[in-house]
């Protein structure tokens, strides 16, 4: 038979902010593990093209990524 889970947080809805992925853990239980948010990647302001050669990243991983991973150093792109 199928094993049943539930979620280990508050929330119960199936919403955006609350993807899990299933892993069996070496007791053999199966049990939920949170997905992080898939972070995006900044665009431009006059055009709204996606700006190449930076990271996504989420607003708060983005505060610990090396400043050369957050622009770039060209003349004009």
């Amino acid at each position: 038979m199928v094993q049943r889970l539930t979620y280990r947080r508050r929330l119960c809805y199936n919403t955006s902010s609350n993807k899990v992925r299933v892993v069996k853990t070496p007791g053999g239980k199966n049990v939920f593990l949170y997905r992080k948010k898939q972070g995006n990647v900044p665009k431009c302001g006059d055009t709204g093209r996606y700006l190449q050669g930076i990271t996504p990243a989420r607003p708060n991983q983005r505060t610990r990524i090396p400043h050369s991973k957050l622009t770039v150093s060209r003349t004009y792109s």
